[in-house]
């Protein structure tokens, strides 16, 4: 008797580790249960589509290419890709590399392109060279990020007019009370001395003028009708601010649906602390392998 129950809970063990172990869950911001034919759905009615990936997460990537696929099948033409990992002053890169007017290897040696670009973002470029549809390098060129993070706005007034072209209009509007910009200052911890002091009061408007960028840049090259998927860190779309704030002070009305991207050790029900983060909440395991490990883009 002894040896058949050992032997049940056994073949017990065995069924419940042999059961399919799910890549990622989708969730609704309020935590039910969704699936990726809800997020289709959705996308497919919207304005501008939020895909809020972790950066170097592969399940992430890998939607990243299917969703944009299933948009294409039924939008067509009507489709736009835009991608907070390309800068504005390379869209006239991108665009001769599509009109077929510089080779791939001109493109990729002048883009400035990310260290994951050839596993995560290539297949996403590719995707819209290859189908006609426009790829928009939205964000702003990170050397005026940095003068933002070294003087705050201010600091853009010395630039150009041929510099300031790639960057949202100025003034940039800012609301230092905006909790994805509150958040960095206190994430940041303490930093001694004045002038280390202003660069970190200044951190958070560098991410400002990036979210704002970002906003006008898909604004400039949509066209009525278009849906447009922008792919971005996620706490640049978060809770509907970053890039989204700015959307909308620059065109409200738009419909917007945002998708982001947590891990957690157990998928089977989403945590309390990703309720509200965005429409449609992608859970993947946390022992998901990486698509490479170094410091955060």
């Amino acid at each position: 008797m002894k040896h058949i129950l050992t032997l049940l809970i056994i073949s017990l063990t065995l069924n419940l580790s042999a059961q399919d172990k799910l890549a990622y869950k989708v969730f609704t911001g309020e935590g039910k249960k969704a699936d990726y034919g809800d997020i289709l759905k959705a996308s497919l009615k919207a304005d501008v589509v939020f895909f809020g990936e972790l950066h170097d997460n592969p399940i992430a990537h890998w939607l990243e290419v299917e969703i944009t696929k299933d948009l294409w099948s039924a939008k067509g033409k009507n489709l736009m890709l835009a991608a907070e990992m390309f800068e504005t002053d390379n869209q006239l890169i991108i665009d001769e590399y599509f009109a077929g007017t510089i080779k791939e290897s001109s493109f990729e040696s002048e883009a400035r392109l990310w260290t994951n670009y050839k596993t995560d973002y290539k297949p996403l470029l590719n995707f819209a060279r290859e189908n006609g549809l426009k790829f928009v390098a939205s964000n702003i060129p990170r050397r005026y990020a940095s003068v933002v993070a070294s003087g705050g706005f201010e600091a853009l007034s010395a630039l150009s007019p041929l510099a300031l072209d790639y960057i949202a209009p100025l003034p940039i509007e800012y609301d230092p009370e905006l909790p994805c910009y509150k958040d960095m200052l206190s994430m940041g911890g303490e930093i001694g001395g004045p002038m280390a002091k202003n660069v970190s009061q200044n951190l958070p408007r560098a991410q400002a003028v990036k979210d704002a960028t970002m906003a006008n840049s898909i604004l400039k090259y949509r066209q009525p009708s278009q849906t447009v998927i922008h792919f971005n860190g996620s706490y640049h779309s978060d809770r509907y601010m970053g890039i989204i704030w700015y959307l909308n002070k620059y065109n409200p009305g738009l419909k917007i649906v945002t998708l982001t991207t947590v891990l957690q050790d157990k998928t089977d029900k989403m945590d309390d602390e990703s309720l509200g983060k965005a429409d449609f909440i992608i859970v993947i395991p946390s022992s998901m392998t990486r698509t490479y490990r170094s410091s955060a883009q």
